[in-house]
């Protein structure tokens, strides 16, 4: 395979992993590494997509013990059934969303110019919630009840807006439904693994004609960059929320979405899929 092809892949899968459970939107960040890489079109898109299963897959890892407790104890702990019933029922609503509006929201908002006014709006939501005198009710994932599953899962649908978060949308909401900053982050990382291997296997399923046996390296070296780099930036924000307040990622957001306003009003960068 052409090696500058593989190191697109190498860099997509880097950001991918780097941005997937910080709230600063790694859609968004595909969608213009992409653009500036020349790589666009509906292969690049489902790509993108797809490389988000290597990022789960850190997660999985890294809370290996958690996953394997809930395995064990699904037929008979009411704790692993409540589990796995929240991160269903948190699933839902994005889900069907979706599935009604995911080929229009990708012809429409998968660009650059709106995906930069969605890190701006993004960012002024987190400042917003952050800036909130808030006392947290629920201090560990296990104390969820379905309601405060299903909320998030609707705060989790404004991800589909692309430049929005998913991360962002469902550590801000699950905090604003009165999670502790450390279990809305936590539940956002579990909630990952359904909502990223379902999103990637079905995109990646309905543009099957696109890739041939020959795209798997390009596939294989976007997977693994996006796992190792997930997995050390799972572990670094399991260590920043215990101490620090998600402020700097919403100014890092304004400062990110008015350089792409700019340089696209200027003329400075040709965002071609603009």
């Amino acid at each position: 395979m052409d090696p500058a092809l593989l190191l697109k892949a190498l860099v997509l899968g880097v950001v991918e992993g780097l941005t997937e459970f910080l709230p600063v939107s790694s859609t968004g960040h595909l969608i213009l590494a992409a653009d500036l890489l020349d790589f666009n079109g509906e292969k690049a898109k489902t790509f993108n997509l797809a490389i988000q299963t290597g990022a789960m897959l850190a997660v999985v890892w890294e809370y290996r013990a958690k996953f394997l407790g809930v395995l064990a104890g699904l037929a008979s702990d009411r704790g692993a059934q409540r589990f796995v019933a929240n991160l269903v029922v948190a699933f839902i609503p994005a889900a069907v969303l979706g599935l009604l509006f995911g080929s229009l929201i990708k012809a429409h908002l998968f660009r650059p110019v709106p995906v930069a006014l969605a890190f701006i709006v993004g960012a002024l939501v987190i400042l917003w919630v952050e800036r909130r005198d808030r006392q947290p009710r629920i201090g560990n994932v296990d104390d969820m009840t379905w309601l405060d599953a299903l909320k998030v899962g609707f705060a989790q649908c404004f991800a589909l807006i692309p430049g929005t978060s998913r991360s962002g949308a469902t550590i801000i909401g699950a905090m604003l439904f009165g999670l502790s900053r450390r279990a809305a982050t936590e539940f956002s990382f579990f909630l990952a693994v359904p909502t990223l291997v379902a999103a990637g296997a079905y995109d990646l399923y309905k543009q099957r004609a696109a890739f041939s046996g020959a795209d798997l390296e390009m596939l294989a070296v976007g997977l693994v960059a996006a796992f190792i780099s997930a997995f050390v930036c799972v572990r670094w924000l399991i260590r920043y929320v215990a101490t620090h307040d998600f402020k700097p990622f919403a100014w890092y957001r304004i400062a990110f979405g008015v350089i792409v306003l700019a340089t696209a009003y200027t003329g400075l960068v040709n965002w071609s899929a603009g």
